[in-house]
């Protein structure tokens, strides 16, 4: 009889979280992503957006009732729902995330000018996450 992969797990509702390793590190990855999003309600120029939607996904089979949370609070939660759910975003969404990311373009450039290897990384990986932003489908406002 064939056995299961390693690092596969039965659907949430049949075990608790804690017993497959890899939900645990869904659960703790989720709850990162959790606080470094609620760190951007306070400071302004820190990406809450973002963060909820990575710990959403983490707890999409880690912690159902934790993602629902999210998807709850009030102006965040139904655009990471969207995008989780759909994997679409408002065309506010979308320009509030490219003026974002252009804005740490242009902190990058000026920051890290003289490291070549850091300041063609960051651009990059920011490059990336325009692409991704601007590529998808338009969702609800």
């Amino acid at each position: 009889a064939q056995g299961a992969p390693p690092f596969s797990c039965p659907p949430y509702s049949v075990f608790k979280a804690w017993q497959c390793p890899v939900m645990i590190l869904f659960q703790l990855f989720g709850w990162l992503f959790l606080v470094l999003g609620a760190i951007g309600i306070v400071l302004p120029v820190w990406p809450t957006t973002g963060f909820w939607i990575l710990a959403a996904l983490c707890f999409a089979r880690s912690s159902p009732k934790t993602r629902d949370w999210i998807y709850s609070r009030p102006g965040v939660g139904p655009v990471v729902e969207d995008f989780v759910e759909h994997g679409r975003l408002s065309r506010k969404a979308k320009i509030g995330a490219v003026v974002g990311m252009t804005i740490a373009m242009g902190i990058c450039t000026y920051t890290l000018w003289g490291r070549p290897i850091m300041f063609y990384s960051a651009i990059g990986l920011i490059a990336i996450g325009m692409i991704v932003v601007t590529t998808r489908p338009e969702g609800q406002a």
